[in-house]
């Protein structure tokens, strides 16, 4: 009962937020404007992700307290939440934000975790005392290496109305599932509430989309389910178990890692924005947004039924 009163707060929250927000945006001209790269055709509200931010940080110091999650979210997402609304802000003005700015930000955004203790402390390969790593710069480097990732793959889904806010739908439930599995009762409540939020959204982001969360929802989504993933199933886990949180973020690994390969195989920079993504492709195969974003749930949710019988499975 707590997890569905946690994921119901944060999805009110966010609900009635959003529409005073949106007004704001319009307003202040804050919006994503048309542009040959892009989907829409219309300017679009761009300040949603401040919602999804406010409403998961509200129902964490509500359900969660302060603690080393709350800390490590809210003060990494307050830190994305800055560079993510400069970001947008340069798309209000139809430029784009320098990409060095942003790396920086999120390599030392990834550093937060360890400040609170929150890091992968060692996979194990066969016993109890058969480690790759335990604790010390191996540590250190493989928590970084994963948030930093997290964050900006999120980012890069973020490219169809409903598609990121949908995903992160599927993959906090999942996450949910695995930490209720797993016994780990903060990370379970973090999840339901990232779920909350993400659904409250959505029902304004769905196609046709009247407001976008902007990089600063997207990487704060991304750096959420990254601290709640390294707090939980990835803590300290048997090799195989690995595989838990890799599959419940498949949808944004899965086309990442598509659209660096065929970035370097065409010889462009990893960071050049461009149409590469699996949703292009599969608008560019006929299917509309609806269609195209109904699709990569489907997969969503193949990926985190996979989950959880490989969590099962391992016991």
């Amino acid at each position: 009962m707590r997890y569905a009163i946690a994921m119901l707060t944060a999805l009110g929250t966010v609900y009635f937020l959003v529409p005073p927000i949106r007004l704001a945006a319009l307003r202040w001209g804050f919006v994503d404007r048309p542009a040959p790269r892009k989907i829409h055709r219309s300017p679009i509200p761009l300040l949603g992700g401040v919602a999804i931010f406010l409403g998961c940080i509200a129902a964490l110091f509500a359900f969660v307290g302060w603690t080393p999650l709350t800390a490590t979210i809210g003060l990494g997402g307050a830190a994305l939440m800055v560079v993510g609304l400069v970001d947008d802000a340069y798309k209000t003005m139809g430029k784009e934000f320098p990409v060095w700015p942003r790396v920086i930000v999120y390599t030392i955004v990834s550093s937060i975790p360890l400040w609170f203790g929150i890091e992968i402390a060692g996979i194990r390969f066969g016993g109890d005392r058969m480690w790759m790593f335990d604790g010390g710069g191996w540590s250190a480097m493989a928590t970084m290496l994963w948030v930093f990732a997290l964050i900006n793959m999120m980012n890069f889904i973020d490219g169809v109305d409903g598609l990121a806010s949908g995903i992160a739908v599927i993959s906090s439930l999942t996450l949910l599932a695995v930490a209720l599995l797993k016994g780990q009762g903060p990370s379970a409540v973090a999840a339901a509430i990232v779920a909350g939020a993400a659904l409250g959204f959505l029902t304004y982001n769905f196609y046709p989309a009247k407001m976008f969360m902007g990089d600063a929802g997207a990487t704060f989504l991304g750096y959420a389910f990254a601290v709640i993933a390294v707090d939980g199933a990835f803590k300290s886990a048997a090799a195989l178990s690995l595989f838990v949180p890799l599959l419940a973020l498949g949808v944004p690994i899965l086309d990442t890692t598509i659209v660096f390969s065929r970035r370097l195989l065409s010889g462009r920079g990893l960071h050049r924005a461009d149409k590469l993504h699996t949703h292009h492709s599969l608008l560019h195969w006929g299917l509309n947004q609806r269609q195209t974003v109904t699709f990569l749930y489907l997969i969503g949710a193949v990926f985190s039924l996979l989950s959880i019988v490989l969590l099962l499975t391992l016991g």
